[in-house]
């Protein structure tokens, strides 16, 4: 279930609000001895993650299916680049080489001894949450206010949260879908965009110069600026080590894309990207690189509408 943006910011005491965290969203399914912990397109991640996998091994409840993000914090906030030092490894000395602790917060509860819950409210799946998982480090429990959502979201701002997200407290929890029964109240302006092409390199920089980038408007890529900022050098080569894997001869782009030097490539890489406001035109005001994301695919990437 995928969270609405918006601007509205309300109370009411049919709501939820839980913290917005900045990290990877994950559903984790346990069968017996078998726990699987899935991205948001559906692929494995139990070998980036074996301290999770052997957590939820250690539960009493022998069968559920939970919902939750995996982060990893920055001092006191959760950070999307510190967790991209574990997000592609697999190897258990690379892991333990990084040095980045994670934790997976729950929030819900969607199955447990094969008995589908997805159709009770949600206050009392999270009820029901807590009382079927032993909530200890790395696992933690996503804690709630009721009523109060504006006050809340001016608290999360404060403090450098990324937002708040606020939940209908009597929803059910409905599989794939984008609903209005969650809504985002953002701090701070962020999404994920397509890569659809590079310009080279300037001066004593390697790698590329900046990422030309996009969302998708139905089967239309549309153009929404290049981003040149957020990178270091190692990440500068990486990059384009996969670009050029992906290199094609024309623009995937819907409009003329006037770039100097331009490389275009397979829209295949997501990048998540923050910004400081959309202009007029459609475009990113000072976009930043944050980290790839290899838990959503590009075709699903849209503008978040505000």
């Amino acid at each position: 279930m995928l969270a609405t943006l918006t601007e509205d910011r309300f109370s009411d005491e049919g709501w939820i609000y839980e913290r917005k965290l900045d990290g990877v969203r994950a559903i984790v399914a346990r069968n017996g001895s078998r726990v699987e912990i899935f991205s948001r397109n559906h692929k494995s991640m139990n070998a980036s993650y074996p301290e999770l996998v052997e957590a939820f091994a250690a539960q009493p409840v022998q069968q559920f299916v939970v919902d939750g993000e995996i982060v990893a914090f920055d001092g006191e906030q959760t950070s999307f680049e510190k967790l991209q030092a574990r997000i592609h490894q697999t190897h258990p000395d690379k892991i333990r080489a990084s040095g980045v602790q994670v934790f997976l917060y729950l929030f819900d509860l969607l199955d447990v001894d094969d008995k589908d819950i997805t159709a009770f409210p949600l206050r009392d799946r999270k009820q029901l949450l807590r009382e079927t998982i032993d909530f200890e480090d790395p696992l933690r429990y996503s804690e709630h206010r009721n009523t109060d959502g504006e006050a809340f979201y001016a608290e999360a701002c404060e403090k450098g949260w990324e937002g708040i997200i606020a939940k209908r407290a009597n929803s059910r929890y409905r599989v794939g879908h984008r609903s209005p029964d969650w809504l985002k109240f953002k701090c701070v302006k962020d999404q994920e965009m397509v890569i659809g092409g590079f310009t080279e390199p300037q001066g004593s920089r390697t790698g590329f110069g900046a990422l030309l980038v996009g969302y998708y408007e139905g089967k239309k890529l549309r153009y929404a600026g290049k981003v040149g900022t957020g990178y270091n050098r190692e990440l500068l080569r990486s990059l384009r080590s996969q670009l050029d894997s992906l290199e094609q001869d024309d623009s995937p782009f819907a409009e003329p894309v006037r770039e100097r030097g331009a490389h275009w490539v397979r829209p295949e890489l997501v990048g998540q990207i923050g910004f400081s406001e959309w202009t007029d035109d459609g475009k990113l005001r000072h976009p930043r690189f944050q980290g790839l994301r290899t838990d959503k695919a590009a075709a699903d990437v849209v503008r978040e509408a505000r």
